[in-house]
């Protein structure tokens, strides 16, 4: 279609680098692919996340990896801006010099 788009995201690997790897790997390719990516962007990098961990797993599993990874990801649809993000990564977006909260970071204390 017309439409620009652009995909960013950063992983950090906790207890090694296996799964930030592999969700650099994979999670792009997953949101490309999903069905909703024109109609539903937010609802494709939801599902994408989903995806890539449980692909993650069944490798982990199978070859005995012990690593996990926080990731924050930004898509970009024309002039709409979306961020998914899982763990304790955190996102900031700076307009004209400001610091704009697009989400509340995750702490122990909060449900």
């Amino acid at each position: 279609d017309d439409i620009d788009r652009a995909y960013f995201a950063v992983f950090d690997g906790h207890g090694g680098v296996d799964a930030a790897n592999y969700s650099a790997t994979h999670l792009h390719v997953n949101v490309g692919l999903h069905e909703e990516i024109v109609k539903n962007p937010a609802e494709a990098l939801k599902c994408s996340f989903r995806k890539t961990d449980e692909m993650f797993l069944f490798k982990a599993k199978r070859e005995r990896l012990r690593s996990g990874t926080t990731g924050v990801s930004a898509l970009i649809v024309g002039n709409k801006l979306h961020i998914a993000w899982l763990g304790d990564s955190q996102v900031m977006l700076v307009q004209q010099g400001n610091a704009v909260t697009l989400m509340e970071p995750h702490k122990p204390e909060r449900e």
